[in-house]
């Protein structure tokens, strides 16, 4: 177990599944008490239950990030329950993909709401946590289609770039407040967003949850004096740079 995580309270959105599952699962493992947030409630109890299954402590709060109302909900619920915030992943997003020209305008504003808008509003209420103990990090789970363009991805790439955005202004305000920020940017990873993103890909070498998880891991334990702003990490056999 490792002792840096140790009485750390990390919060985890779309901790239900996929990549939020194994990072709250690697974040208990390493000591933390970790909050899990997603919508459906039966995964993230089920996650939960697990987690303290092998004795380490979580706890489940749904709720539905597309709405304001329930992200307040959450982190007041979090101060009930816990005694501090010291970690934010935001992890939890959407996709759904179709060409510019026939793509739904509502399904644009639902991909924004949930992936960029709710970021923005958990680093804005965990700032207000953080910045009074002048201690926090918080990692936003980005891709690789934040800086990158893809056919039939337009929301979801602008969604992605928006969060590079808001994590970019993230990091030079709360470095004042010795809060660090970092982004990860993942290529290809085994999940159920990927058939649909990227059909194409041969699913035999697609990174799989726990190689994000472990980034995440990595970012946690560097001391003090460092700092990393975004980490690309991408499939093995994907064109370099």
């Amino acid at each position: 177990m490792q002792q840096s995580l140790l009485n750390k309270t990390a919060l985890v959105t779309g901790a239900g599944r996929g990549i939020g599952k194994r990072i709250s699962e690697s974040l208990a493992e390493a000591g933390a008490q970790v909050i899990l947030t997603a919508r459906t409630s039966a995964q993230i109890e089920n996650v939960a239950a697990s987690i303290r299954e092998r004795g380490s402590k979580a706890v489940a709060i749904p709720a539905d990030l597309s709405k304001e109302s329930d992200i307040q909900h959450l982190f007041k619920e979090m101060d009930r329950r816990a005694p501090r915030l010291d970690i934010l992943i935001n992890n939890a997003g959407i996709g759904t993909f179709g060409p510019i020209q026939s793509y739904p305008l509502e399904e644009f504003d639902r991909v924004m709401a949930v992936n960029a808008r709710a970021t923005f509003l958990c680093c804005q209420l965990a700032l207000q946590r953080m910045i009074p103990r002048r201690s926090g990090y918080i990692i936003n789970i980005a891709s690789v289609v934040g800086f990158k363009g893809y056919r039939n991805q337009a929301a979801y790439t602008a969604s992605k770039h928006a969060i590079m955005g808001i994590t970019k202004v993230l990091a030079i305000e709360a470095q004042e407040h010795n809060i660090r920020v970092s982004a990860i940017l993942p290529g290809g990873v085994d999940t159920e967003l990927i058939g649909d993103a990227r059909p194409d890909l041969d699913q035999s070498t697609l990174m799989q949850p726990d190689d994000i998880a472990q980034t995440v891991l990595y970012l946690l334990s560097l001391s003090d004096r460092a700092a990393v702003d975004q980490i690309y990490i991408r499939r093995r056999n994907s064109t370099p740079f």
